[in-house]
């Protein structure tokens, strides 16, 4: 396994603790199981979709959950009460957890599950307030501005 030091990093910066989490949960989610596999796609530059392979599960056995920065997919496949002899089982069906780190402002705007592949589309939505504007250039004397010191004086 391969280490990083990002101590010098962290000496000369404030309030990028997030950082070094996101770094650390990401080596260790490498090391972790690869069960289900899936695709990530930018279709937009504001547009992407997650596509996981959950080939045995229904609508019912999944469940997505966003909280802040975190997408949690998460699947429990009932208990198969009819005992069977499998002869070869290479359809795991077993249970699972992913979790997905999501940059600021990326939001689930939807899922759908098809021929065993389940998709989920992220949408960035940058508010107002954050997106570049235009600031209007006008002629003649500038527009004072009172303070409340000016107020009560």
């Amino acid at each position: 396994m391969t280490t990083f030091d990002f101590s010098p990093l962290f000496r000369s910066t404030i309030g990028f603790d997030r950082l070094s989490r996101l770094m650390d949960a990401t080596l260790a989610s490498a090391e972790a199981t690869s069960y289900p596999p899936y695709n990530i796609e930018k279709l937009s530059d504001d547009d992407y979709r997650l596509t996981m392979a959950v080939a045995g599960f229904s609508e019912s056995d999944l469940e997505i959950t966003q909280k802040q920065s975190a997408l949690v997919i998460s699947g429990r496949a009932p208990k198969d009460e009819t005992p069977r002899q499998y002869l070869h089982r290479g359809i795991a069906r077993r249970a699972f957890e992913r979790r997905f780190e999501l940059a600021d402002h990326i939001v689930v705007d939807g899922a759908t599950l098809e021929n065993g592949l389940l998709h989920i589309a992220l949408k960035r939505v940058v508010p107002e307030s954050l997106k570049p504007r235009q600031i209007p250039i006008s002629t003649g004397s500038p527009k004072v501005i009172e303070t409340t010191a000016s107020k009560a004086a």
